[in-house]
């Protein structure tokens, strides 16, 4: 049995978090030795730390944060005499890549989403100071006993999810080839070997195109049927294909059933998402090389007449330079 392979690629992390509570206000009368019974001068306390999400286009997985799972955030300080306020908490920010979502683990819903380098989104607002009770000095009432105490922070449990940002994704049944593919296009070296779920992380890559032009492509995990029901990698590979502007459908030229394979490939993404289906198509027929021209043309009609195809061999490099012209004509046509 061969050991199982320890991943660097995290794309789901669970976190507790809970952000700081604001300082107490002070109730605080001036005293000194000129003055014996002054007014009121007690200050605010100090805001709460925030717990604050800020996107790094550096960064490809959540892997740096699997040792993070308790995120405390500091508490404001009380505020004092002589109308001094309290010092806010410190920040807490935690960097994660472009494509991060923050669900609210108790309500499902999603509280965040980080899709620029340097964007930074408050996850968890700290607790507001309390006013001092130099504030609720009045004519009638110039000696208040009575101070906010602090806000509380928020607390929970954060899921923390990444959905790849890539221009292209390839899909795929296991074996399909699309880890040949894109280390033939592009300088990824993705693990290629002929099982099924070779490829159990997404890798992504940059193709170089014309006049020093590229876009970026994510070999994403093979779907099988029953993906959306959670079968195989299920959820896990579909999340990383949402952003995709494109999806590249690659069939191998030995599948028994081009047409059939194809379809099985929709009914998943459209189960899963339906949105999926509003994003440009473009089917790929791999190991094109062990095809005469009779076999393309029988496939060829199999393939449904208003998605573009292309016939391509990663290992000869047939039509390679003409599937970058194709997906880069995609990528860049109008959206009405």
């Amino acid at each position: 049995m061969l050991p199982m392979e320890k991943s660097n690629f995290v794309d789901q992390i669970k976190i507790f978090a809970r952000s700081g509570h604001g300082g107490a206000g002070s109730k605080h009368f001036m005293r000194n030795k000129l003055t014996a019974f002054g007014g009121p001068d007690g200050g605010d306390g100090g805001r709460g730390a925030h717990i604050i999400l800020k996107g790094n286009g550096q960064l490809w997985t959540l892997l740096h944060l699997r040792y993070y799972k308790n995120v405390l955030a500091e508490n404001g300080q009380n505020g004092s005499g002589n109308n001094s306020t309290g010092r806010n908490g410190k920040d807490i920010i935690i960097e994660v890549p472009l494509g991060t979502i923050a669900i609210n683990d108790e309500t499902g819903e999603q509280e965040a989403e980080i899709l620029e380098d340097g964007q930074e989104v408050i996850l968890m607002k700290g607790g507001r100071g309390g006013l001092g009770n130099a504030h609720f000095a009045t004519p009638t009432n110039q000696a208040p006993e009575y101070a906010q105490p602090g806000e509380p922070g928020v607390e929970g449990i954060r899921t923390l999810e990444l959905k790849i940002l890539a221009d292209v994704g390839l899909v795929g049944f296991p074996n399909a080839g699309k880890s040949t593919l894109l280390s033939s296009i592009t300088a990824a070296k993705p693990k290629i070997a002929d099982y099924a779920f070779t490829t159990l992380t997404p890798q992504l890559g940059m193709v170089a195109y014309r006049e020093s032009r590229s876009f970026c492509i994510a070999d994403l995990p093979g779907i099988i049927e029953g993906a959306a029901e959670g079968r195989g990698l299920g959820h896990r590979f579909l999340r990383h294909i949402e952003r995709n502007s494109i999806l590249l459908f690659l069939i191998p030229a030995d599948s028994k059933d081009h047409k059939k394979e194809f379809e099985i490939l929709v009914h998943e993404l459209e189960e899963y998402n339906p949105e999926m289906l509003q994003k440009d198509f473009v089917i790929a027929i791999s190991k094109s090389d062990m095809l005469d021209d009779e076999l393309k043309e029988a496939i060829a009609k199999e393939l449904p007449k208003k998605i573009p195809h292309i016939f391509i061999s990663s290992v000869t490099g047939y039509h390679l330079q003409e599937l970058k012209d194709l997906l880069w004509k995609t990528l860049h046509i109008p959206k009405e």
